[in-house]
């Protein structure tokens, strides 16, 4: 099974990410929570570089009964990575669009070999 050579295990922490360069554009690999998530880096929006912007714990609004707001925090279990162009966000594990859940980026299959990350595109 042919792939694109992403990186050795070692050297992609939790948290990282690692832009590939395909034939067909670029794919972004984050290293999160243990697994590896694969997406075209390709906002829906525009274009841009979705893989390439800041990665931050989703906001959550914080309402009271009466639905009065209370202030925000953060997610401890899903995070969020933002297209650094117009701020789409997207789900690190679904590459969904946050804004617009009916709007995806392209995944690809991760797959490890040995010591080495590849991502079969």
């Amino acid at each position: 099974m042919p792939g694109i050579f992403v990186a050795k295990h070692a050297a992609l922490k939790d948290g990282d990410r690692r832009i590939v360069k395909t034939t067909r554009g670029e794919i972004g690999v984050f290293a999160h929570s243990g697994g590896f998530y694969a997406y075209e880096n390709k906002c829906v929006h525009s274009g841009g570089p979705a893989c390439e912007g800041v990665m931050m714990p989703k906001v959550i609004d914080i309402l009271a009964e009466d639905k009065t707001y209370q202030g925000q925090a953060f997610s401890e279990d899903e995070t969020h990575f933002v297209c650094p162009w117009h701020g789409y966000e997207y789900n690190v594990k679904t590459g969904v669009c946050v804004g617009d859940p009916r709007r995806k980026l392209k995944s690809y299959e991760v797959v490890l070999r040995g010591d080495d990350i590849f991502v079969i595109a």
